[in-house]
């Protein structure tokens, strides 16, 4: 018990420097952390309106391209944030009772609270501004949120040990991981993809994120080939390797 209660302590009290670190003490900080993804969303919007009558799903561009970046950002934001948790606080470990895993829960909670305070301003903005008659079914956009941020904790707990051990890695992943924005479902729709190419595309877990995410806000959509199941595997498969890698590597992740 008392080691919950160190470590609710120690997690409270790097929650709030973090706070003070991203967005400082002026209410800029808050006000961009809105205006990012409300400038990608209208980018957009502009330009697919511009090559397109409609949007691959309902009758508004800006909720469509909304539900794609913001199921998309849950996982994404997560990871860039999380990645250096334990490098960004490493002063902080030369002390016994703050432990590496206290920086990644502290970063966890405040980007799982940031994005789901941006996507209720921002999609809450749309559907009440721009008159978007949809029905919101609230569970499925709950399932995708959590399993979008279990993945992205998951991903994020391996890279902050192998950042450490294998520097070459980190610009790998990042290779990697920058053309999932294109490949995930943000722009199109898998179900419009012919049958041999679309299975390649449901191999990728943040496409059934985003497509659940949009299950909950267009009650007619099909989403043909959701698998939740699947999405459920990978998420507590990954977590459960960033869980075990890390508590692996702790003296690493201390000294290193």
């Amino acid at each position: 018990m008392s080691y919950l209660s160190t470590h609710v302590r120690v997690v409270g009290a790097l929650l709030v420097r973090e706070m003070a670190t991203r967005f400082g003490s002026k209410p800029g900080g808050y006000v961009w952390a809105l205006l990012d993804p409300a400038a990608h969303i209208l980018l957009m919007t502009f330009i697919f309106r511009a090559i397109a009558r409609a949007p691959a799903l309902g009758t508004s561009f800006v909720l469509f391209f909304a539900t794609g970046y913001i199921a998309f950002q849950f996982y994404q934001a997560m990871t860039s944030y999380l990645n250096s948790a334990v490098r960004a606080n490493k002063a902080l470990l030369s002390y016994p009772n703050v432990a590496p895993i206290d920086a990644i829960v502290a970063r966890f909670v405040l980007q799982v609270c940031t994005t789901t305070l941006v996507a209720f301003i921002v999609l809450g903005t749309i559907v009440a501004t721009m008159r978007v008659d949809t029905n919101l079914h609230w569970p499925a956009i709950l399932e995708a949120i959590a399993m979008a941020c279990l993945f992205g904790l998951g991903v994020a707990m391996i890279n902050a040990v192998l950042f450490l051990k294998y520097p070459l890695y980190e610009q790998v992943f990042s290779i990697v991981n920058r053309p999932l924005f294109l490949i995930s479902g943000v722009f199109f729709l898998p179900d419009s993809i012919p049958a041999p190419y679309r299975d390649l595309v449901l191999i990728n877990p943040l496409v059934h994120v985003i497509m659940g995410f949009r299950k909950g806000f267009y009650p007619e959509y099909r989403a043909i080939g959701l698998d939740m199941t699947y999405l459920y595997g990978i998420a507590f498969l990954t977590l459960f390797a960033g869980m075990l890698v890390f508590t692996l590597s702790r003296k690493t992740l201390r000294n290193e």
